[in-house]
């Protein structure tokens, strides 16, 4: 059984998270232990709230280097302000220094985003399909084209190399939803709340083999 550490630093949506990935066949330990994160096959590292706060977060729980050293050595997922913080800044809370790990910055999304003549809502939040996904990554295997995720965010990831980008969304703009960079992979919608396709998807995660 793959063994997973869920990444616990106070920002996480750590019991929907933790659940979701026992259900696909994952054995999840929460934790913020360096050797308990090392000794684990693969890292999940989630996020929710502000950028600034999720920054302060890792670093009183000394994870912040723990997922530099990782993303070198063995499977990663990022999810959502988990994702946000791989890249080099934020604009979130007037501008927060991040971990560096992608370069790019992340953006906030425009207050006058409009589609199809509507003004739309900030944050972006509920179902949106995606699209463009990178078909042959076995990280999307039987996912379709314009399946439903669940969002929740107001600041959005723009990847200096965008090779990097595995799926995109539409939502006023045309922003990245999900990026891959050889054993990293991080998702700006919730796995954890798109219902069967969240769980296809961590599942293609648990099982992939880098």
């Amino acid at each position: 059984m793959t063994k997973i550490a869920l990444l616990d630093y106070g920002m996480g949506n750590l019991h929907s998270v933790g659940k979701a990935l026992s259900n696909v066949g994952a054995d999840v330990i929460i934790t913020h232990d360096p050797k308990q994160i090392q000794a684990c096959d693969k890292i999940v590292f989630p996020g929710v709230g502000a950028m600034k706060d999720c920054m302060a977060g890792m670093a009183t729980a000394g994870i912040d280097e723990v997922v530099k050293q990782a993303v070198f050595n063995k499977p990663v997922m990022a999810i959502c302000v988990g994702m946000q913080a791989l890249f080099e800044q934020s604009a979130e809370n007037g501008g927060v220094g991040c971990l560096k790990i992608l370069q790019g910055n992340v953006s906030k999304f425009d207050e006058n985003l409009h589609q199809q003549g509507e003004k739309l809502k900030i944050p972006h939040m509920g179902w949106n399909t995606i699209h463009d996904m990178d078909d042959a990554h076995p990280l999307w295997q039987d996912i379709a084209d314009n399946t439903h995720f669940y969002f929740v965010h107001s600041f959005y990831c723009e990847p200096a190399d965008p090779t990097i980008i595995s799926a995109r969304c539409e939502y006023g703009i045309d922003f990245c939803a999900s990026i891959i960079k050889e054993n990293l992979f991080a998702t700006q919608f919730h796995p954890e709340k798109s219902h069967t396709a969240g769980l296809q998807l961590l599942k293609n995660f648990v099982q992939w083999r880098i």
